[in-house]
C-alpha cells in the first residue's frame, strides 16, 4: 500500500504543471491602462519625474507667464532731492487702481516727491501716502492719470522651502530685470541699515542687486509673495523679502492713517516649526508657530514671565502660525488690552497673559 502512494506521488510530479496564465492575464471589467508617453504622471504622494528637457520648458514657461503677468505692474522710482548725486533708485509695483504703488520705506526716505517710471517707458510724479519703517513698506501715489496693471497680492502662508520665486526689479537701475531662485526660510527677523528690526521677512536665493528694493517677489502663478526689501553686501544667495500677509496688513493700516499704529509686547520673535513630537504631546494640530528669540528687559513680554525659547501657538484662542499673526494680535485695538497667549514650555502648555503697550513709530 505504501508503495502504491510512492508511485502515485511521482506520477503526479512528471505531470506537467497546469497553466495559470489565464489566471493572471483575467483582469477585472473596467480595468484601466496607462503607458508611458514620457510625461509627468500623478500619482499617489507625488508625481514621476520628468525628462530633463520638459522640466526646463515647464521652469522656463513658468517663469515667463509669472513676468508676463506681473511685469507690466512694477515702476522704477526716483526721489527727487535737492542734491540730485545723492538720490538713488528703487522698485515698487502697482497694487491699487489710480497708481497706488507699493514701495520699501528706506526708498522713499529723505523725499517727498518721486519720478516714476513705468514698464511702458512713461515717466510720472508722485507722493507719499504712507510709510511704516518697522516693516520697510511705503506707498506712493502717482499724480497724473496712469493705467498701470495691478499686481495681486498673495498668501505668503503657503511658501514652502525649496519653492520657485521670482524677483522683479530695477537693480542698478536696469529696468524689467528678472531674476529667479528659491525659498531658502520664512520667517527671519533682519535689523535694518537704520537699527530697526524687520520681521517675518523670507529669505530667498533670488539674486537681488541695489535697486531691487521694492520689487515684487511673485510665485510659479504670479501672486506677489513678498517685496524686496535687503541682500546682505559680500554674501550671494542672502536676499531678504518682506512677506505679502505682513504686506496686507500695512497697505490697510497706511491707506487708512498714513502710518500703523500697532502694540508691543517687547519681545524678538520668528518663525519656527512645531516638531510633530511635541504637537502631539500638547494635542496641537497646527504645523508652525511663533519662536521668542529676545525678550526686552523691562518690557510687557518679560513683565508677563515670557522667557527666551518659548513658542508662542495662539492669542485670545487665535492660532500664531507666523509673525503676520502675532502682527495682527497687536493692531491698534490690542493697546493696554489683556491677551492670553497661550505658551509651549518644556513640552507643557501654558497660558501668559500679557499687556501691550503702544509701540512708538521707529522704535
Amino acid at each position: 500500500m505504501l508503495k502504491g502512494r510512492k508511485y502515485d506521488v511521482f506520477a503526479r510530479a512528471r505531470r506537467p504543471a497546469r497553466s495559470r496564465r489565464h489566471e493572471i492575464l483575467a483582469y477585472p471589467d473596467g480595468a484601466q491602462f496607462v503607458f508611458d508617453t514620457g510625461k509627468a504622471i500623478e500619482v499617489e504622494g507625488g508625481y514621476c519625474a520628468l525628462p530633463d528637457g520638459d522640466l526646463l520648458d515647464a521652469y522656463s514657461n513658468a517663469v515667463v507667464r509669472a513676468v508676463e503677468r506681473v511685469g507690466p505692474s512694477v515702476v522704477r522710482i526716483h526721489p527727487m532731492l535737492d542734491d540730485p548725486r545723492m538720490g538713488g533708485v528703487g522698485s515698487g509695483f502697482a497694487i491699487g487702481e489710480g497708481g497706488l504703488i507699493l514701495t520699501n520705506s528706506h526708498v522713499i526716505q529723505g523725499a517727498s516727491r518721486f519720478v516714476v517710471i513705468t514698464a511702458e517707458g512713461r515717466s510720472l510724479t508722485a507722493r507719499c501716502v504712507g510709510d511704516d519703517p518697522d516693516t520697510d513698506l511705503a506707498l506712493i501715489k502717482i499724480d497724473q492719470a496712469a493705467d498701470i496693471p495691478v499686481a495681486r497680492l498673495g498668501d505668503s502662508k503657503k511658501l514652502r522651502r525649496g519653492q520657485l520665486v521670482i524677483a522683479i526689479g530695477a537693480p542698478l537701475g536696469f529696468e524689467a530685470t528678472v531674476t529667479t531662485g528659491v525659498v531658502s526660510a520664512m520667517g527671519r527677523s533682519l535689523r535694518g541699515e537704520r537699527g530697526r528690526l524687520v520681521e517675518d521677512l523670507i529669505q530667498t536665493d533670488a539674486a537681488l542687486n541695489p535697486g531691487n528694493s521694492g520689487g515684487p517677489l511673485v510665485n510659479s502663478t504670479g501672486e506677489v509673495v513678498g517685496v524686496a526689501t535687503a541682500i546682505i553686501a559680500g554674501y550671494q544667495g542672502l536676499c531678504f523679502a518682506v512677506a505679502a500677509n505682513t504686506a496686507r496688513f500695512v497697505i490697510a493700516e497706511l491707506l487708512v492713517h498714513g502710518h500703523v499704529r500697532r502694540g508691543s509686547i517687547g519681545l524678538v520673535a520668528q518663525q519656527a516649526p512645531i516638531p510633530p513630537a511635541l504637537a502631539r504631546a500638547t494635542g496641537l494640530h497646527q504645523p508652525y508657530a511663533v519662536y521668542v528669540a529676545h525678550v526686552d528687559l523691562g518690557g510687557p513680554a518679560a513683565k508677563a514671565g515670557l522667557r527666551e525659547g518659548d513658542l508662542l501657538v495662539a492669542a485670545d484662542d487665535q492660532p500664531l502660525t507666523g509673525l503676520d499673526d502675532l502682527l495682527r494680535a497687536l493692531d491698534h485695538h490690542s493697546i493696554g488690552r489683556a491677551i492670553a497667549f497661550t505658551v509651549i514650555r518644556q513640552a507643557r502648555l501654558m497660558s501668559v497673559t500679557v499687556t501691550p503697550k503702544l509701540r512708538k513709530p521707529g522704535a
